[in-house]
């Protein structure tokens, strides 16, 4: 028989949520700032210079949330936003001087999380389920583009 808690979708959800909780606070902890922020950070960090709509596809936000939180940010004085030279309505976001030392306090939180999380893999348990989430991924994104 079919049972929910074995589908990838459940399992996937659950893992979300379980780590979820210790990520913020450990964000808080690791760089003064909400997950939110965090997460944005770290995007136009490694991906700068970012529209707001390239924010919100690299941290996966929606446009309004991106918005916002690149808003925060640009508040805070962690990030600038200046006009962009290719789109007369849009911004570009890179990170200030002190949004990139920031940003690395941001990275190690990433970095620490994301070996307390797979740590429990080895190596190559770890290079193949990157690849195995590749797949998916790109599977995902050809059904979405249909």
């Amino acid at each position: 028989m079919f049972k929910l808690d074995r589908t990838l979708t459940y399992r996937l959800h659950l893992l979300h949520k379980l780590t979820d909780l210790e990520s913020q606070r450990a964000y808080v902890a690791g760089a003064g700032l909400s997950m939110s922020d965090g997460r944005c950070l770290t995007a136009v960090g490694s991906f700068a210079p970012l529209s707001v709509n390239d924010l919100a596809q690299m941290a996966n936000l929606n446009k309004g949330q991106a918005s916002r939180a690149a808003q925060s940010l640009v508040d805070q004085g962690l990030v600038r936003k200046a006009a962009s030279p290719t789109d007369g309505r849009g911004v570009v976001l890179t990170l200030t001087a002190e949004g990139d030392a920031t940003w690395r306090r941001a990275m190690a939180v990433v970095d620490r999380r994301n070996h307390e999380i797979f740590g429990v893999l080895s190596a190559t348990e770890r290079e193949q389920l990157s690849r195995l989430f590749d797949r998916l991924i790109a599977q995902a994104q050809a059904s979405d583009d249909e």
